[in-house]
């Protein structure tokens, strides 16, 4: 992504081959809230079945950072689990992560992109242009069995 800026010493890729799988359910379950318990088989059927990015150290290629994007690539995307190691935080990766991604998904002309911002990035978006989704009331969820917040993690 030749118009992405990613800071120095670092590299953002959207090749899933080069994911480290362990390191990725490593860092969403020890350093998101939002994914802690969450079993290494369904973070793995989550990556089958999305379009995966992270940023890699460029000396030594050591994963510090991923995000993943459920679409139709049609009109519409979910950007989920943003995370970026704590050793690495406060360099821009999670912005040049994200800038990265859009980047990447702009030939398809979406029509929408959402995402739910967990308190500590929400200031991260707001610079980036994301705003509140319009008339919210509209926009519902349906919770399976187990999918409630505060439910099981084995059942995420």
């Amino acid at each position: 992504m030749s118009h992405t800026i990613t800071p120095a010493g670092y590299e953002f890729s959207p090749d899933a081959s080069r994911l480290d799988a362990d390191r990725v359910h490593e860092l969403l379950t020890t350093h998101a809230s939002w994914a802690a318990g969450r079993p290494r088989a369904v973070q793995d059927a989550a990556v089958a079945g999305s379009r995966n990015y992270g940023i890699y150290e460029t000396a030594g290629s050591a994963q510090v950072a991923y995000a993943r994007v459920v679409t139709d690539l049609a009109t519409f995307a979910w950007l989920a689990d943003v995370v970026v190691d704590p050793d690495h935080r406060g360099r821009g990766l999670a912005r040049a992560l994200v800038a990265g991604i859009l980047a990447d998904l702009e030939p398809f002309a979406l029509r929408r992109i959402v995402l739910k911002a967990s308190p500590e990035g929400r200031p991260i978006y707001v610079r980036s242009g994301w705003e509140p989704v319009d008339e919210p009331e509209d926009w519902m969820v349906l919770y399976a069995t187990g999918g409630r917040p505060g439910a099981d993690p084995a059942q995420r």
